[in-house]
């Protein structure tokens, strides 16, 4: 199926077509969530629900090189959020096979 088929000829045509789907979202300051995408504006300004959120936390030592901190993972569940558009670099929509 090429996009011509498909109802894909922007890329605002691919969020549309996620809609009441699983999106994972990768968002600026090393959050990443996944949810139900519910509603989306022009500025991809998103309503997700059953979410879940995942911070990385890196933690540098004092003195340390780059490279050598550790990496901690923090997990939270939501039911409903609000995503600011500002913040989002990327959506990714389920995957169709």
């Amino acid at each position: 199926m090429d996009a011509a088929t498909s109802g894909i000829q922007e890329p605002f045509d691919l969020i549309r077509l996620s809609l009441s789907e699983r999106v994972f979202v990768k968002l600026r300051g090393d959050r990443e969530l996944t949810g139900i995408l519910h509603a989306y504006d022009g500025h991809m300004n998103l309503i997700l629900s059953d979410v879940e959120e995942t911070i990385m936390i890196v933690d540098l030592p004092e003195g340390a090189a780059e490279g050598q901190g550790t990496v901690n993972v923090a997990k939270r569940k939501m039911d409903m959020l609000f995503v600011r558009g500002d913040g989002v670099i990327l959506v990714s929509p389920p995957s169709r096979t």
